[in-house]
């Protein structure tokens, strides 16, 4: 990621204080890493992964995944609060079905109002801030009613949504470039077939939910939620949004508005007095063309993270 021109990362659900630490300790080449512990299911919600078959009880947060179950009121404030104290810099809840997840419908709605007040409680007390996985508005408007400040995907927004969006001064984080890589090679990458066949009911929809949300003014920040193998598709995702978003607004999503979703303005996204020195030297003008920052191995010439050459 460091390599493609990333020096800064935000991860929604996995990555712990541990990989964020060697990161910054140097014990490893990287991006600064801006990570989120375990995502918040439901159970049977999009983290529950757990076969049909299997009558286990699944509670805590200490199994291999990137989701922790909890349910009801005082189980998501406690999810939470160990999830902060384990140096989480924000909270993410999973409020719909998704296409990852075999066992619900991408409409599906998770989470009762009072269990995402009490997250988005939790969050305000840790000055922290909650994102939700949300495809469907039955799940995105009720999120952001609740005081949510990011939505992750959204491709089924209607014009609630970006009245909400406005109003509440929230971030939508589109992630366009998996559904296309996902319908080339899920199956490839061991996507069920229940699962593959999700993957029309969003990436259809995802473009003129980008493209409507744009011409709205709403905050638009940059993302992939590319699984495991496909991470080199990254910078895909600029090639999707030019379609539809001018050059210059598509970098803002990826420098200035990101570093306004994370509360980093003045340390990151910008060349400043006092920010990080995060720089790229490219070969290109990125305003005109979009694909200077596509091609790394042709155009990139350097990268300086935190004022450093790597």
């Amino acid at each position: 990621m460091l390599r493609r021109g990333f020096t800064t990362v935000r991860d929604v659900g996995g990555a712990d204080h541990g990989m964020a630490r060697a990161l910054a300790e140097g014990l490893l080449p990287g991006p600064r890493l801006v990570h989120g512990g375990k995502a918040l299911s439901q159970t049977g919600g999009h983290g529950d992964l757990r076969p049909l078959s299997d009558n286990s009880t699944s509670c805590c947060g200490h199994e291999p995944g990137f989701a922790r179950i909890a349910d009801g009121v005082d189980a998501v404030r406690a999810a939470a609060r160990d999830e902060f104290r384990k140096g989480a810099q924000h909270l993410k809840m999973l409020l719909s079905g998704g296409v990852a997840s075999p066992h619900d419908e991408v409409s599906a709605v998770q989470y009762s109002d009072e269990e995402v007040r009490a997250a988005v409680t939790e969050a305000a007390h840790h000055n922290r801030y909650v994102t939700v996985h949300a495809y469907h508005p039955r799940g995105i408007n009720r999120a952001l009613r609740a005081g949510v400040r990011c939505v992750e995907h959204g491709n089924l927004l209607d014009d609630e949504t970006i009245e909400l969006l406005l109003a509440n001064d929230a971030f939508l984080v589109p992630t366009l470039i998996t559904y296309e890589k996902l319908a080339e090679a899920g199956r490839q990458h061991g996507l069920g077939e229940t699962s593959y066949r999700k993957i029309g009911d969003v990436r259809e929809a995802g473009l003129g939910a980008l493209e409507k949300a744009h011409k709205a003014g709403v905050n638009l920040v940059y993302g992939s939620d590319l699984l495991g193998p496909m991470h080199r598709h990254q910078l895909d995702e600029f090639t999707l949004r030019a379609q539809v978003q001018p050059h210059a607004d598509l970098i803002r999503s990826a420098t200035t508005t990101a570093a306004r979703l994370l509360r980093k303005e003045g340390q990151i996204g910008t060349l400043a007095v006092g920010a990080h020195a995060d720089l790229l030297v490219v070969d290109g003008d990125p305003l005109a063309d979009i694909s200077v920052l596509t091609r790394p191995q042709e155009c990139l010439r350097h990268v300086i993270k935190g004022g450093t050459p790597i």
